[in-house]
C-alpha cells in the first residue's frame, strides 16, 4: 500500500527523526554550551560601560557558574535538567535581563518604578535571582557526581569484597 506514502520511503520519516535528535544533541554538547557562554561573557564585556560596574561581576559571576556546570561535563554528561536550566540561561535569562535594562533610557535607571525598584536595582535583584538558579543547578550536578562516586565504592566494595554468600 505505497500509495498512502504519496511517493515517499518508509525510511523518510525515521532518517528526519534521526537528523533532529543529532541536530539537538549537537545544540546540546558542551562545545556548543561553551560557545554559547563565550557570546553571552561577550556580550557582558562589550557593554560593560553601559552597565552598572555590579551588575558587570553580577552577571560573570553569573557565566563563570554556568561554566563549572559545563565543565562537569568532563566527567559524566550533563543532564538533561542541567542542560534545559543551561540553555535557559545562556540563550534568553540572561541577555534578556541585561537587553531590556540596557533598553532603558539612561535618565531613568535612577527613577523608582511602581514596585518601588530602580532599573538598575531591578537588574541587580534579576541577575541576583540567576546566580541563585546557577548555584542550585550547579550542586545538583556535584552531588549527581558524588552519588556516582559512592555508588562506584559500593560496587567495588561488594565485587571485591568476601561475598555476603560466604560462609
Amino acid at each position: 500500500m505505497t500509495w498512502f506514502r504519496r511517493g515517499t520511503d518508509g525510511n523518510s520519516a525515521s532518517a528526519s527523526a534521526a537528523a533532529a535528535q543529532a541536530a539537538d544533541s549537537a545544540a546540546d554538547s558542551p562545545a556548543t554550551l561553551r560557545a554559547e557562554l563565550f557570546r553571552v561573557v561577550r556580550f557582558v564585556n562589550q557593554n560593560s560601560g553601559r552597565l552598572p560596574p555590579a551588575a558587570v561581576v553580577d552577571a560573570r559571576r553569573v557565566t563563570d557558574t554556568l561554566r563549572e556546570i559545563i565543565d562537569t561535563s568532563e566527567v559524566r554528561p550533563l543532564d538533561v535538567y542541567a542542560i534545559v536550566s543551561l540553555r535557559g540561561a545562556l540563550e534568553d535569562y540572561l541577555p534578556t535581563t541585561l537587553r531590556s535594562y540596557l533598553a532603558v533610557e539612561p535618565n531613568l535607571i535612577d527613577t523608582a518604578r511602581i514596585s518601588g525598584l530602580t532599573p538598575r536595582q531591578s537588574l541587580l535583584e534579576q541577575l541576583a535571582s540567576l546566580q541563585t538558579a546557577a548555584s542550585a543547578v550547579l550542586l545538583a550536578a556535584q552531588n549527581q557526581d558524588v552519588d556516582a562516586l559512592m555508588t562506584q565504592g559500593n560496587f567495588l566494595r561488594t565485587k571485591f569484597s568476601g561475598s555476603d554468600l560466604d560462609l
